[in-house]
């Protein structure tokens, strides 16, 4: 393996310190099913207006985790801070509160097939707001437009629309609300490298535009080199390493640095060189 590799981060990558707002914190997270624990006393912190990647081989519980958080899975033991408060104490008022600052795309848009574009997008509104058909009609055809379709995807069945564009919709339908924190499970799975690419750079402009926190759960090396501000690496049912991508190149850790060093990665980062030797400097705003 090449020691020497060096990552060009992107900037600004200061990583956070301890008194940095925490958007989310996990402590001693255990979750099994039956007599197999699948996170056993797992610790994580995610910052305001990051985007976190939280990678791990395959069955290490990456989007056990996801849904653990999201309460779809239930856990044995631990607790779940969201935006400073406890999930398991609020009233039902609270919790709906915290609900209505998630938003969630799963891996494969789980848009309903039945439903347009507009009415998946619509369907948080009519749970959780009390709004007229026309007001709702013009919140998502904003969001539409926000995730980069054209205005005729709003009429679209899932099965009208190419994976690229059930991505975007799903996307959409997870704007819906003006969630403080977005969940993405693989994101990017299923897509072209391109269309992967256009989709890294609509996540990076949506945080940065809309203040959004985003936690992604991905395989994708071009997402966790090109948008994430952090890594978060799922391993022996727990978090191995987390920081930026140097921290996990300098980590010893088998599986990371074979992950974080191998001829993918390496590739990623020549390809990178290459295009900022070719491309005048510019500052990167947050």
């Amino acid at each position: 393996m090449a020691d020497n590799l060096e990552i060009r981060e992107k900037e600004p990558s200061e990583k956070p310190q301890a008194g940095d707002d925490v958007i989310l914190s996990v402590r001693d997270l255990t979750v099994a099913f039956g007599p197999k624990v699948v996170l056993d006393k797992l610790n994580l912190d995610i910052y305001r207006g990051e985007i976190l990647g939280f990678v791990g081989a395959s069955g290490t519980g990456k989007s056990v985790l996801m849904r653990t958080v999201l309460k779809l899975l239930p856990r044995q033991s631990g607790s779940i801070r969201i935006l400073g408060e406890d999930y398991d104490t609020l009233d039902d008022a609270d919790r709906i509160k915290i609900d209505m600052q998630l938003g969630v795309l799963f891996q494969h848009g789980a848009l309903f097939s039945a439903l347009t574009v507009m009415e998946n997008i619509q369907l948080p509104m009519r749970e959780y707001l009390d709004l007229p058909k026309p007001l709702m009609d013009e919140l998502a055809k904003l969001k539409i437009e926000m995730v980069g379709l054209a205005p005729d995807a709003a009429d679209k069945y899932p099965s009208e629309l190419s994976g690229g564009m059930i991505k975007r919709a799903a996307l959409a339908r997870a704007l819906a609300l003006d969630p403080a924190l977005v969940f993405l499970d693989e994101p990017t799975s299923g897509l072209d490298p391109i269309g992967a690419a256009e989709f890294d750079e609509l996540i990076a402009r949506l945080r940065d535009t809309l203040g959004l926190t985003v936690y992604m759960v991905t395989h994708d090396l071009d997402s966790l080199f090109s948008v994430c501000d952090r890594i978060a690496v799922l391993g022996q049912k727990r978090v191995l390493v987390e920081g930026t991508i140097q921290d996990m190149l300098e980590f010893d850790d088998p599986w990371v640095q074979s992950y974080f060093r191998g001829k993918r990665a390496r590739s990623i980062v020549h390809h990178d060189d290459d295009q900022a030797d070719t491309m005048p400097k510019q500052p990167t705003q947050r």
